[in-house]
């Protein structure tokens, strides 16, 4: 059976603007029903990196929480601790960084919670047994909550293809020994030709396995985490990811975690993908690229993969061509669908509802 996913586009008019559908998107895909009275409900969201303006705004994840009050559910913004030494790698730079962005109590009337705790150690293991994991490390926050609603900017990724909601609960909530679980086959090289020497990759690299030597960076593969972070710092776009089959390995663990993130909450999760401000790249960035496609509208189900196999063909559709493998030329996204829905994580054949 087709799972449904509901649609609102962007062309608005007195009392049904964007943040009335995303309200109004709540109701109809009926996350309501799935809210007992005083649930803890955290609710997954990607605060942008500090200097990064494409992250989702926070006025829309006010329209959510109001509503998961008015359920009677208690509700708590939260996500995990990053690989690299940026502005989330801990829980008070995390938490500061939010802040920072516009996710302060006073904004969107909620707590902002780190799911792995003060240094991402904070984890619970749950059994998934599938191709690559038997077990996965989820913070331990987005476990002990009783329901989740995932709130996605819906872009491009460079080491996924796309980021949406399959890559904002998998990535997204695993602790930080599990991000590097899922990055372990991530291999960034040097273009000697390219590098410049700057430095930058040295300053963001979490696991202190880049040294510039004389006129290049180099890279001591034996310490490095596999984060990326130093592939999207280069201002010269000298490090790129010797991929092979990597990239079909980085998505098909992350589509594992992902299971694991909601294996304990059948019939408890909810997923909104905002396809909107469509960058090519992660809101991990320290800034934002041009959008590379028009604003598309939300859209809104219970199940992750139909709403990301929604979004991903109307941002298509739109474009009229694979937008995403064309900018990201290395990565077949197709590969997180295909192994989420063969590890049972839910359906890509779906139902469009639209609002409007």
């Amino acid at each position: 059976m087709a799972a449904e996913v509901f649609f609102a586009g962007m062309k608005s008019a007195l009392g049904s603007g964007m943040l009335d559908k995303t309200g109004q998107l709540f109701d109809k895909a009926g996350f309501a029903e799935f809210i007992n009275e005083r649930d803890l409900v955290a609710l997954k969201i990607h605060f942008g990196e500090r200097g990064n303006t494409a992250f989702l705004s926070p006025i829309y994840a006010r329209r959510v929480i109001d509503r998961v009050k008015k359920a009677g559910g208690r509700p708590f913004l939260t996500d995990a601790g990053t690989l690299y030494v940026g502005g989330r790698s801990n829980a008070v730079s995390h938490i500061t960084t939010a802040v920072q962005n516009g996710y302060s109590f006073a904004t969107v009337n909620a707590p902002v919670i780190i799911a792995d705790g003060l240094t991402g150690k904070d984890y619970v293991e749950v059994e998934i047994n599938r191709k690559h994991f038997e077990k996965v490390r989820i913070a331990s926050a987005a476990v002990h909550a009783d329901s989740l609603i995932a709130l996605t900017h819906f872009k491009g990724h460079e080491m996924t293809g796309f980021g949406g909601a399959l890559k904002n609960i998998g990535m997204g909530l695993g602790c930080r020994s599990g991000k590097q679980q899922m990055h372990a086959d991530v291999t960034p090289s040097v273009d000697a030709s390219k590098c410049k020497a700057c430095g930058k990759c040295v300053r963001w690299c979490g696991a202190a396995a880049i040294k510039v030597t004389g006129e290049r960076a180099e890279i001591d593969l034996s310490k490095c985490q596999g984060c990326g972070e130093c592939i999207v710092t280069c201002p010269e776009q000298a490090i790129s990811i010797n991929w092979g089959d990597d990239a079909v390995k980085v998505q098909e663990k992350i589509a594992e975690y992902a299971l694991g993130a909601i294996s304990d909450k059948k019939g408890k999760t909810g997923f909104i993908n905002f396809i909107m401000n469509i960058t090519p790249d992660c809101d991990c960035w320290g800034y934002s690229d041009a959008a590379v496609a028009p604003d598309i509208g939300i859209a809104a189900s219970t199940d992750p993969v139909a709403v990301d196999q929604a979004s991903i063909d109307l941002v298509n559709e739109t474009a009229g061509r694979d937008l995403f493998k064309e900018i990201h030329t290395n990565v077949d996204w197709d590969v997180q669908l295909r192994h989420a829905e063969a590890i049972g994580l839910g359906s890509r054949d779906y139902k469009l509802v639209r609002l409007d």
